[in-house]
Formats: structure tokens, sequence, C-alpha cells
């Protein structure tokens, strides 16, 4: 069988650090810090007071009235909204379109988290008494925001919700490529959004030690590779993709951002919250990567880390990467766009493989901010792109994400 090309047409986002495409990308070069004091709820008796947030929000200026919004959670309009923007980017006429061939799969790692924790809140408060919305569940479950979006255009293909922690939406992007590449669909909207900023999800992450508690430092408390990094900062948001068949692309005239060249899934089957000390999950899926895209290590020239900024998590990624890598690890350009955006969980995989698009565009290598201190765990004669943007040509890029329960994703994107 003669595997399809697989394409993007079509970006979009909002995310910590912009309402769009070209704030994302302007601000992601500039080594921006999209961390502030939590705002979603009072965090004064929690560990952790401080979240990359998306800022100046109001749903109305994306089309979303008051109506609307009390039925949607706020993952689903991260959703909605990213997905907008990439199919208007796309120049997609879906009158012209066999909606039958267009799908959407989305991921995200909790779904409607706060929709949930409002539900219960309610039920307590009224001493038990079940009054639940009627919009409690399909607010609250993960593959609402892709069913949405296909009712939103039409699109009667796959459709579906990927769920694997912080591998969920670099998951929904290998299952994208897949069903194109396979034949099953000719262009498919996916991504991922997540809305995690709640009192369960960070009082849970604080609990288990996963979360920095650098409230008096907000804008530098996520470190990749710092030897004070003392975890992850939450982040929120959404990114979404339009993969296309290339000869569909290129038949309809479409603009293309990059060629996804590949893709690798594996599991840790090791520990349900630390990664593999020795990166053995990784390196299988940075390996069945480089094999799927018919890479040799040597051709990648950007590599965007999964570098959540926790204390095991980093020096244990930064093992798997020399073992895949050899000696040519040393050619690479390696940054952790999570020291400004923040974690955004399921639906950092999405606004990584943007990072990507945004490197290869740009041709500059976005930076890992907030580097000062060196950790002897650390091999520094690598090139984590420290502080500032690095100038930059790349053909093919690389994009890391890995999830609570040992999943491992990893996407490859090409430049035509």
């Amino acid at each position: 069988m003669q595997l399809r090309r697989v394409v993007i047409t079509g970006i979009g986002t909002i995310n910590p650090l912009g309402h769009s495409i070209d704030e994302y990308f302007t601000n992601l070069i500039n080594g921006v810090s999209g961390a502030g004091p939590i705002t979603r709820f009072d965090s004064a008796l929690f560990k952790t007071n401080f979240a990359c947030e998306v800022k100046n929000y109001d749903p109305s200026q994306f089309g979303i009235d008051r109506k609307e919004e009390r039925k949607l959670d706020l993952f689903t309009q991260f959703a909605l909204i990213s997905a907008a923007q990439a199919v208007e980017d796309s120049l997609l006429d879906v009158s012209q379109e066999d909606v039958d061939r267009i799908g959407v799969i989305w991921g995200t790692g909790i779904g409607g988290i706060d929709t949930l924790f409002q539900e219960i809140k309610g039920y307590v408060a009224g001493g038990g008494n079940p009054r639940f919305s009627p919009y409690l569940i399909p607010k609250m479950i993960p593959d609402i925001a892709a069913g949405l979006i296909s009712m939103k255009y039409g699109f009667r293909g796959p459709n579906f919700a990927t769920v694997s922690a912080c591998a969920s939406s670099t998951n929904a992007m290998a299952d994208a490529f897949n069903y194109i590449r396979f034949g099953k669909a000719d262009i498919i909207v996916t991504g991922g959004s997540e809305a995690g900023i709640t009192p369960p999800s960070v009082g849970g992450f604080n609990s288990s030690h996963a979360l920095s508690t650098r409230n008096d430092d907000i804008l530098r408390a996520s470190r990749p590779f710092d030897k004070t990094r003392d975890g992850f900062v939450m982040g929120e948001g959404g990114s979404a993709l339009v993969f296309e068949e290339y000869e569909h692309a290129v038949a309809r005239g479409a603009k293309i951002y990059a060629e996804v060249g590949g893709c690798g899934m594996s599991a840790d089957a090791y520990h349900i919250t630390a990664s593999h000390p020795e990166g053995a999950g990784a390196i299988l899926a940075m390996r069945t990567a480089l094999e799927d895209a018919g890479v040799h290590p040597g051709e990648v020239d950007y590599l965007n880390v999964h570098g959540t900024s926790t204390p095991v998590g980093d020096p244990a990624e930064l093992i798997a990467v020399k073992k895949v890598f050899g000696d040519d690890v040393y050619k690479l350009n390696i940054s952790a766009t999570k020291s400004m955006t923040g974690h955004l969980l399921g639906a950092a995989g999405s606004l990584e493989a943007l990072a990507c698009i945004c490197a290869m565009q740009r041709e500059m290598i976005p930076p890992t901010i907030n580097f000062e201190h060196e950790d002897p765990e650390i091999d520094y004669t690598l090139n984590l792109t420290f502080n500032k943007a690095q100038a930059r040509k790349i053909r093919v890029a690389m994009s890391n994400n890995f999830g609570f329960g040992g999943h491992n994703a990893t996407i490859i994107l090409k430049a035509l």
C-alpha cells in the first residue's frame, strides 16, 4: 500500500502568550513569560498561587455569547476558538468538500474538570439534593470538543478524543496523521485544549509535588534544566492544526506550513507519575518517529523537548535524547518552550508543534528562558538555547510529550 503524504494547511491558537498565531509566535521568539497570579479562583490557601492563564479572555470577542458560554466548559471554548482560527487560516471551502472525508481528532488530559467541580460543590452545598445541571455531562466529557467542532462545520469523518495525560494532543496528531495517510480521511482538524487552572487540579498537583511553589518569583518559576527548578507551572489554552492529504492540498492551492514526517508512541511501563530514569519509553518513541519519518538523527535541526521544569523529568529526557542522537546531539538546537507557556497538560503537544512551525517560519529557535544555575545532572555541552532565541534554518523538527501513566509520544515535522 502506498502511504499518502500529510501536510499542515491551517493553524490557530489561544494560549498564555496570545490570542492568535502571530501574537504567540512573536512572544515565543522574544522569550516572554506567560506566568501571573491565579485569577480563576482564590488560591490563598494553596501552595501555588500562580499559573499561565489566558490573559484578558472575553468569550464574546470570539463569537461566544452568554447563553452559549453557559453550555460550554472553558476547555471546549478554547477548542472552538483555536479550531475556528485554523479552519479559517486553511481557506477551506467546506461547501466544495466531501464532509464525510473530513474529521476531528482532539486531545485533552482532563476535559471539563471545572464543570464537574462546580456541580459537586453545588451538590454538597445543597445538602445532597441532586439538582444537577442538564449540561453537566455534555460540558464535562473529554470528547465534547471534537463533537462540537464537527457540528459547527458539518464534518462527518472520524471524530473522537484522545486522553493520555500530557501526551494527549500529540497522540491526537499522530492519529490524525495515520487516518489520512492510510486513506481513511482527507482532512482532519486536530490539536488539543485544556482548562485545568482549578482548585482540584492545582491542589492535586501540589499534593503530588509536581507544581512549582516559587510564589515570590512568578515570571521565572518555570526554569527547565536549571538547578533550582522545583516543578512545572500550570498553563491553559488550545491549539489547532489542519492536517490534509498532500495532493488534496495542492489541488485546491492551499498554503502548506510543513509536512508531517512521522510519529512514535510508547509506554514507560514504569511508574504512575515519574519518568523512567533512563528514558526507556522516550527513547522508543523518538526512535520510532525517526524510523517512521525516514529521518536520520543527524538531519534533525530542532528538538522541542517535553522539558517541564521538574527535578526528575528534565535530566531523564536529556539522557534519552543523547542515547537516540548519539554524537549528532551536539548539532541540535534544543529548547523547552514550557518555560514561557507553562504546561498545558493534554494541550501541550499541539501547542509545541506550533512552536516547531514558528521555528521553521521565522528561522529562529524559541529559547528556554529563566536559566541561571548549572545542575551537575545536566550536560551543558548540549545547545539548550538558553534565555535568547537563536537564528537557524529548520528543515526537520521533532517534538516530545510525555504523560502521567508513562505515555510517550513524538512527532516529526519537515519543511517542504
